[in-house]
């Protein structure tokens, strides 16, 4: 489980998710046990393309879920959320597990210039880095491939990741 504490700005915790969280869909999922929740749970939360410099993402070797590793002379586009509460970051280092560590990185933030994507500002942000490189394919996991073959299962038919929490020890059920 992840100990670092938190990126903390105004609005609340900022992360760059790089893999299965980009969709929509599955951060809601997680977040908030509907993988579309109300507008208004919808609009707490601001989510921005991203270039995450010095890391590559791969598949995980009998996944459908990709790992980000240090890597020099590589790059990974993500998105870049902000938002989230400390209860969505529990929900998300539970999701994550043990099999990566929240670390601070540094983002590029993409905008829209006219048909084109610009750096538009640097930001501070947490991303989940995976601890077992020898577990990884070669390849690059293929995020509309996801999409459009495996996301169904990651959002679990509407039902929530709550399920889980409440079986560990003082959850409650309540995050």
């Amino acid at each position: 489980m992840v100990r670092t504490k938190p990126n903390k700005t105004t609005t609340g915790h900022v992360l760059t998710m790089a893999g299965t969280l980009m969709a929509p869909e599955v951060f809601f999922s997680v977040c908030y046990g509907d993988d579309w929740p109300p507008k208004a749970i919808r609009d707490l939360h601001t989510f921005t393309p991203a270039i995450l410099n010095g890391y590559c993402r791969h598949r995980v070797q009998l996944a459908d879920y990709p790992a980000v590793v240090p890597q020099e002379g590589h790059s990974v586009r993500g998105v870049y959320a902000t938002g989230l509460t400390d209860a969505n970051m529990q929900k998300l280092d539970y999701f994550e597990g043990d099999e990566y560590e929240r670390v601070k990185a540094t983002v590029q933030l993409l905008e829209k210039k006219g048909d084109d994507q610009a750096v538009s500002e640097t930001k501070e942000t947490f991303v989940y880095a995976f601890l077992f490189p020898e577990c990884l394919e070669r390849r690059e996991w293929d995020f509309e491939e996801f999409r459009r073959d495996k996301m169904k299962m990651w959002t679990r038919n509407r039902l929530g990741y709550d399920d889980a929490l409440d079986d560990r020890e003082g959850a409650n059920g309540v995050l």
